[in-house]
């Protein structure tokens, strides 16, 4: 896998929107000659039709993320659903305080470091076994499949036709036959995260705050909320499935296990929680339904359980 990020050259596919493409002032540029940005195409006649065969994502593996944001080829940061008794029938009273430990007990990951592909590529490199076991026939490809990424970067893809504020830029490295998808910030993303307001930051602690107050670190465990939220801290899915004649292998991070669910294997029993303020107008409406697809299509393509 050194080898794919050493020799493979970059070809960078855009999604144009008034100006919205253009890279961060922080992104190193490739040394690769220069190929301008390819624009999808917006013709609806290209995407009439029937929808293609889909084979839903089967798990072929799984790996953490520490406090300090460090691989481990295991399950040690897997959670486990563990919501107060009542919950499901809205009988519950939380009273929970999500904004408790915010400026004290929040260790936040440092976001000016990208990390592309490495944790997804140390899988690969560390599970060649398992990847031998699941290719299609004998080849000396380090990944056995047309295409390696995120969940979040096809999320981004497809949500696009329902976009209007966002751009994005993925970066497409072609390796022994395989197109490995990264992600660049674009400069607008960039200066909105710089420019996060302190309620901003509030809003999203207050996210993982709530996975908290109900995930445990064991089947038979209880949450415990007064823990630090360090979102270094991740649990990540491998998977491996086919869109028509595109295979692929995508990894996304899991939240937490749903440990009674009436199917137990993975991915079926990874439970995705999402977080929504009241509605209280017409504007906060408008943007709760702008959030819909990408509330939706994460667990379309890494099947999930939504709380």
């Amino acid at each position: 896998m050194e080898e794919a990020l050493q020799t493979a050259r970059d070809r960078k596919v855009s999604k144009h929107k008034r100006g919205l493409d253009q890279e961060a002032p922080d992104v190193p540029r490739t040394k690769s000659p220069h190929i301008p940005p390819s624009p999808l195409s917006a013709r609806p006649s290209f995407y009439q039709g029937s929808f293609p065969f889909y084979r839903l994502p089967s798990e072929l593996g799984s790996f953490s993320l520490d406090e300090k944001r460090c691989y481990h080829n295991d399950a040690r940061r897997l959670r486990y659903l563990s919501p107060p008794p009542g919950m499901d029938r809205g009988e519950a009273s939380l009273g929970w305080d999500l904004m408790d430990g915010f400026e004290d007990r929040y260790v936040c990951r440092n976001e000016d470091d990208k990390e592309g592909l490495l944790h997804i590529l140390t899988w690969v490199k560390e599970n060649k076994g398992l990847l031998r076991g699941n290719g299609r026939s004998a080849s000396d490809r380090p990944v056995d499949r047309d295409f390696v990424t995120w969940r979040g970067h096809l999320t981004k893809i497809l949500c696009t036709p329902y976009e209007t504020q966002e751009g994005w830029i993925l970066a497409v490295t072609l390796f022994k036959g395989t197109l490995y998808i990264s992600e660049r910030e674009t400069a607008v993303a960039y200066k909105k995260r710089k420019e996060r307001t302190r309620e901003q930051e509030k809003l999203m602690y207050s996210g993982y705050k709530f996975e908290s107050y109900m995930c445990a670190d064991s089947p038979d465990g209880s949450p415990c909320p007064s823990e630090v939220v360090n979102t270094n801290e991740g649990f990540c899915s491998v998977l491996l499935g086919r869109l028509a004649s595109h295979s692929f292998l995508v990894s996304g991070e899991v939240d937490c296990k749903d440990s009674s669910s009436s199917n137990p294997s993975p991915p079926s029993c990874y439970v995705e929680l999402k977080t929504s303020a009241q509605i209280r107008n017409s504007h906060q409406e408008r943007s709760f339904h702008r959030c819909l697809p990408y509330l939706v299509i994460p667990p379309f393509l890494q099947p999930l359980y939504g709380e």
